[in-house]
């Protein structure tokens, strides 16, 4: 607007100034350029006024845009650093189960040693025991371990702990196989079956009886055959461990008996275990 009062002025001034008497035609072409100026000057002050709302509206977004920008540097920092840990946690979970994979190489291939040796000596006692499998003698492998059962009516006389002949060469034919296998450790079972005893003297129970019998075959293969005495252990089960529990007089027979447990001695296994 102050253009258009300055541009005013001076056509007055120049008209009071020159005293010229203008002919309308003059008159009206000057008014026209006055018009014509004034248009000129609204349309640039309209122009700049948009200029300004443009340069204002452009300074909002490139702070916008910066500010994103500064976000999107942030969130790719996180992005990145939980990348970083997520690469180093796979990394050692790698290793991890390399590791693992490697200890259950290491357990597997013992247990298979183990089963191996176990099925030898499962065969080896079948053979030499091939004669007493009749009487009431069995070789059969429970859990990784070697079980020798043999009836009560093999080894003793009813009621009796004293091994008897028949017993003592089954015993002895057992023996042979186990000083042949140093690496094999013993336990002796005794097992009754649930009838209470009576009239046996220092015997009370079933307990006694297993125990009894346990330690008599335990005696006869360190103290006759020789076997090696660090290498047994005898137990008494009594009547609670019975093969059939059932009330006759057959199941009876079958629990009445003694159990030689053979087990490989493990000390690999066990280091792997305690590693």
């Amino acid at each position: 607007m102050k253009i258009k009062y300055l541009l005013l002025a001076l056509t007055l001034c120049i008209g009071f100034s020159s005293c010229k008497i203008l002919s309308p035609k003059e008159y009206r072409s000057l008014v026209a350029q006055r018009d014509s100026l004034n248009t000129r000057t609204e349309t640039l002050e309209t122009q700049l006024a948009q200029l300004q709302n443009d340069t204002m509206r452009l300074h909002k977004q490139i702070n916008d845009l910066r500010n994103n920008n500064l976000a999107l540097n942030n969130n790719l920092d996180v992005t990145s650093t939980k990348a970083n840990q997520l690469s180093a946690d796979l990394q050692k979970l790698s290793a991890d189960l390399q590791k693992r994979e490697a200890r259950l190489k290491e357990v597997e291939d013992i247990l298979k040693k183990r089963d191996e040796a176990t099925n030898a000596l499962k065969n080896k006692l079948q053979q030499a025991l091939l004669g007493f499998q009749a009487s009431g003698l069995s070789v059969d492998i429970r859990n990784g371990k070697v079980y020798v059962s043999l009836a009560d009516k093999l080894l003793f006389p009813s009621g009796s702990i004293i091994i008897d002949d028949k017993g003592k060469q089954a015993l002895k034919q057992l023996a042979v196989v186990l000083n042949k296998e140093p690496d094999i450790n013993m336990a002796v079972e005794g097992h009754t079956d649930d009838k209470k005893v009576k009239n046996l003297g220092q015997i009370k129970d079933n307990w006694d009886l297993s125990v009894l019998r346990a330690t008599s075959v335990t005696r006869y293969l360190t103290e006759v055959e020789m076997v090696d005495p660090h290498r047994l252990t005898a137990t008494g089960k009594g009547e609670f461990q019975p093969i059939d529990a059932t009330n006759s007089d057959e199941a009876r027979t079958k629990n009445r008996r003694i159990e030689i447990v053979l087990t490989p001695k493990l000390d690999e296994l066990y280091n792997l275990i305690t590693k």
